[in-house]
């Protein structure tokens, strides 16, 4: 037997007893199979949600920038907390997706999809914020590089306009890259399904896909490619974004340490969203053989390296900031963790540096409870990093004169509650409709996808006789 097919055989990241066809009956029967009654409930509340949302951006157009909790000098609050703490959301699909494809990482197949879909609709809600900040909605078009009757240009220094080259770029091509990808189980799900209707819908999507040596040849080809441009997205789309930070003279924003902060806590914060709709998604359709035990450790070290990552950059800011000896730096960061918002500070401590430190022990890895809670507090640890970083340094400035102390106002939290509605909506539509697993790739990485696999068996078999 070779060296790879004793790996698959000891190893194997599909459990149970299962063949091609049985994957395949697995993952295509969830779409086809009748819409159960929580599906409905969960629906109809993500709705409601999102129609918060869009009577919570009404609201603010009909009033004006008032309704929220901005003032002097915190002009910047929750809009641009939930717009980094969604874009970080957004992160690990394509991580997953792109960077571990690259380096032949065969779990990955498990959640690929999941995570690719979760990107997607957590940069629209992120994409949500800076559209509805500016205040005058109407001419938000002004924001994009192109001309217009008044002869006014975009400011092409502006971080602001960085993030909708990056941000548009990044949700552009994670786009592209989650659809290529679905192309083949699209042609299973038109051949799977009953219905003209879906019959149809399944066969316009999949573009003719026949499984041919050529047409998987090209696809192969584009994948690799989509790869290829996503990765270096993983790094630069929250680089670009922490320079709406790091580009300012403001003290606790001024650092250059911020851009790989950033995409560390991005990530850190991606695979812990994905991993709490997994478990969930994995409990609810029995994907225990797919989405197995060895998948969720891997994810929880993944967790571990990252969340130390950002540990590393918090202790490191306060490193820089003494060894600048500016006072404004000083002050800011003794402020964070002493100050007014010292409760923010330390929730962002206990939950991103405190709270993943149990994953150290194997027995917790690969605890589904464990890793679900964890999961759950890691992203509340995250959101306050981004509060920490926007609020504390605007609240505290230069001028003793003007320090103030922010607070929102119900319409900044219906804001944001409304914003999970319009991602679950979506979210809730993928898993109804769409195969939450890549069933080609998963074969792929099965034992019966080594083409000696069946050469082997009649070996084995001969040796035992």
């Amino acid at each position: 037997m070779s060296q790879n097919a004793e790996v698959a055989v000891k190893k194997p990241l599909v459990k149970g007893n299962h063949d091609f066809g049985s994957i395949t009956k697995l993952v295509s029967d969830i779409p086809q199979q009748q819409t159960p009654t929580w599906w409905y409930i969960a629906f109809g509340v993500a709705n409601l949600l999102m129609g918060l949302l869009l009577a919570m951006i009404i609201y603010l157009i009909y009033e004006g920038m008032g309704v929220w909790g901005l003032q002097q000098p915190v002009s910047w609050g929750w809009a641009i907390i939930n717009f980094v703490w969604w874009v970080g959301i957004g992160h690990a699909g394509t991580l997953i997706s792109a960077i571990l494809f690259l380096f032949r990482q065969g779990w990955r197949t498990a959640i690929n999809r999941f995570a690719e879909a979760m990107t997607i609709f957590a940069v629209m809600c992120a994409g949500i914020f800076p559209a509805i900040h500016v205040g005058r909605i109407w001419v938000i078009y002004y924001i994009f590089p192109l001309p217009n009757s008044m002869a006014l240009w975009p400011n092409f220094s502006s971080p602001l306009l960085w993030d909708v080259f990056a941000v548009g770029t990044y949700f552009t091509v994670s786009t592209l890259f989650w659809y290529v990808g679905l192309v083949p189980d699209l042609a299973t799900m038109r051949d799977k399904v009953k219905g003209k209707v879906s019959k149809l819908l399944y066969g316009a999507f999949a573009l003719g896909w026949r499984g041919g040596n050529r047409q998987w040849q090209h696809y192969e080809k584009a994948y690799m490619l989509l790869a290829g441009l996503a990765t270096p997205l993983v790094l630069s789309v929250h680089s670009v974004v922490s320079f709406d930070f790091a580009v300012s003279i403001i003290p606790g924003w001024h650092t250059t340490i911020f851009p790989p902060y950033f995409v560390a806590g991005a990530i850190f914060s991606g695979f812990a969203m994905v991993m709490t709709l997994m478990l969930i998604c994995r409990k609810i359709y029995k994907l225990e053989d797919i989405m197995t035990i060895d998948v969720v450790e891997k994810m929880n070290i993944i967790i571990l390296v990252t969340g130390w990552m950002v540990g590393f950059a918090y202790i490191m800011e306060f490193f820089i900031a003494w060894y600048s000896g500016v006072e404004y730096e000083k002050f800011a960061f003794v402020n964070r963790a002493f100050g007014p918002y010292a409760w923010a500070y330390w929730i962002m401590m206990s939950c991103n540096v405190i709270a993943p430190n149990f994953f150290w022990f194997k027995k917790m890895r690969r605890s589904v409870y464990v890793s679900f809670v964890l999961s759950i507090v890691v992203n509340i640890g995250m959101w306050f990093e981004r509060f920490v970083i926007a609020v504390t340094s605007l609240a505290q400035d230069f001028l003793p004169s003007s320090w103030g102390y922010y607070s929102p106002t119900w319409v900044d939290v219906l804001t944001y509650v409304g914003t999970f509605g319009l991602f679950f909506t979506f979210f809730l539509l993928f898993l109804r409709f769409l195969p939450m697993v890549a069933i080609s790739e998963v074969k792929g990485v099965m034992p019966q996808a080594d083409p000696h696999y069946y050469d082997n068996g009649q070996t084995n078999d001969q040796e035992t006789k």
